[in-house]
């Protein structure tokens, strides 16, 4: 079994090293309060964005899981460039190096600008066409380029347990959505099998495209939800030029993933937000008893 490093145990580090841990692997997790880290994972009490305390080595793998704290340049240059920086500084420093096979840098499918519904791979060329997108690829430079091997990790939308944004738009009535505009998500159970996954592939690749099997037109979603939800109509608006640019409209394929062998639990939006929508409805039953 593996020794593995995650950097941030917010809910996916948390997650991840839940799972992880349960398959006998021992897993270290680095969050500036020890305290909210579970006790399947071992804590090392924190700041990312200083320089790093004496870590437990050696380990095997290393994810990098942050989040920003604020959607400016700032914040996500603490996040993905001056955290990872620190987290490689801190390995390469204290001699861990050499005995580590793998950095999982999680990264978003943001940096894909296209805007007239292609289909988008791996190979599709990025752009930093604003700050997020450019700190983002800064970013996966700085992991694919570290002393020991990288693999990035570019997720779409990810929702699932605590990430209900679309259900509370629809049920609130402010849902609208832009026709003739794709999106591309992921559940948060499968976020994070295929992080746990991409341990038993070989050969790995640089890169990997994480959503589910079936790209989807926005509308097509928000009138789903509005029906399961018995919820007013939902607003169309036909995209402008701009809107579309900024949002982008294209459809990620994940024929990569799925090469490796990796079996989607939610393949599409329907069968992951009905399985949310069910805890939901549990949840607000056992409230009320």
């Amino acid at each position: 079994m593996a020794r593995i490093l995650i950097a941030g145990c917010g809910d996916i580090g948390c997650r991840l090293g839940k799972q992880l841990s349960k398959q006998g692997h021992d897993v270290f997790g680095i969050r500036r309060s020890a305290g909210k880290v579970p006790s399947d994972i071992q804590p090392i009490e924190a700041d990312l964005f200083a320089p790093l305390p004496d870590l437990p080595g050696p380990f095997d793998y290393v994810y990098y899981i942050v989040s920003a704290g604020a959607f400016n340049d700032i914040g996500y240059y603490r996040a993905y460039v001056l955290g990872l920086r620190n987290v490689i500084k801190a390995l390469e420093t204290q001699g861990f190096s050499d005995q580590i096979k793998r950095l999982f840098f999680i990264s978003s499918s943001s940096v894909f600008t296209q805007n007239n519904g292609e289909t988008v791979t791996e190979d599709s060329p990025t752009e930093g066409k604003n700050f997020a997108s450019r700190r983002l690829l800064e970013a996966e430079e700085l992991a694919l380029n570290a002393p020991f091997p990288g693999t990035v990790v570019r997720f779409g939308g990810i929702y699932g347990p605590g990430r209900t944004y679309l259900i509370d738009m629809v049920l609130k009535g402010h849902a609208h959505c832009m026709e003739d505009v794709y999106s591309n998500r992921i559940h948060t159970e499968d976020a994070v099998g295929v992080l746990a996954h991409l341990l038993t592939v070989d050969p790995l690749e640089p890169v990997y495209i994480g959503v589910d099997n079936e790209p989807t037109l926005i509308c097509d979603v928000y009138e789903w939800l509005a029906e399961q939800l018995s919820a007013s109509v939902v607003e169309h608006n036909e995209p402008t030029e701009n809107s579309r640019a900024q949002r982008g409209n294209k459809r990620l394929s994940n024929a990569k993933i799925r090469a490796t062998g990796y079996t989607f639990k939610y393949p599409s939006f329907k069968e992951g937000y009905t399985a949310l929508l069910e805890e939901i409805n549990e949840d607000t039953e056992a409230e009320s008893v």
